[in-house]
């Protein structure tokens, strides 16, 4: 049956609640949350529906992340003002709005991550290119300092992730888009590893400033040929909800095991 015959599901807070529930999401857990709404089918109340069955489905003890990325605040060389002119540079770099994580829309994360850095009580990290969203138990502790240099790695919201054993949930998307992974690069030995300097608009004093950092550059060019050696390794079930292919995983064991599989194939 071609991906167009393919009845669209028609779904409720109530069918997500179920269906997630059947892929093991459970009350308490912390929850990294990558997601294409559209690969679920036609979700009655769009993303709020989602966010609100999931937030109800880890409860008051549990804790849900997102990326709420802001990557146009980078410097036009890096590729992200591809539609400006070389010319228009300058003026980029001289004029680009301050990160402000109340204001500042997330960039290409898809409409639920930009919902819910709005959701009440959702704190934000203050990383300019590179925030994270959370709501719920652990949310001010996954936040706090998120340093401009150490963008994924000892104590960066993904790292804190996995303090709390938390896990991973891929809801139509692959392994291109599971922000842990750069978590497993800070940490394995590689040597084609690189470290670039980047630029961003931030407020420093109440003043808005372009200010240049050095980082870890991150490669996701192998991401998806990992995570087909991963989910054959381990027997990853491949769950439904919806029209969508969904992933549970725990965050530790896969990042543990693509250190080791980044130390092996990046060569």
């Amino acid at each position: 049956m071609s991906e167009a015959q393919i009845k669209k599901a028609v779904l409720t807070k109530e069918d997500l609640i179920k269906q997630f529930r059947s892929c093991g999401v459970a009350e308490e857990q912390t929850i990294f949350v990558h997601t294409s709404l559209n690969s679920l089918g036609f979700v009655v109340g769009g993303a709020e529906t989602l966010i609100r069955a999931l937030l109800e489905i880890v409860g008051q003890e549990g804790t849900l992340l997102m990326p709420s990325q802001t990557w146009k605040n980078l410097d036009p060389s890096t590729g992200v003002h591809w539609d400006a002119p070389e010319d228009s540079w300058p003026i980029i770099r001289a004029n680009w709005p301050a990160y402000n994580k109340e204001i500042t829309p997330a960039i290409g994360m898809g409409v639920v991550a930009e919902m819910f850095r709005k959701w009440p009580g959702a704190k934000r990290t203050d990383h300019p290119a590179r925030s994270i969203a959370a709501v719920g138990k652990h949310a001010e502790f996954i936040t706090q300092e998120h340093d401009l240099s150490n963008i994924f790695g000892k104590n960066s919201p993904v790292d804190k992730l996995y303090q709390l054993d938390g896990h991973v949930l891929l809801i139509g998307v692959g392994y291109d888009k599971n922000t842990s992974l750069h978590l497993a690069e800070t940490r394995a030995d590689f040597p084609t590893k690189k470290f670039a300097d980047e630029s961003s608009a931030i407020t420093v004093g109440g003043q808005r400033e372009w200010v240049t950092y050095n980082t870890q550059a991150v490669d996701d060019e192998d991401f998806v040929r990992l995570g087909k050696d991963y989910d054959r390794e381990h027997d990853i079930k491949v769950h439904r909800v919806g029209n969508a292919d969904v992933r549970f995983l725990k965050q530790r064991p896969l990042v543990d095991w693509t250190v080791r599989w980044m130390e092996k194939n990046r060569v």
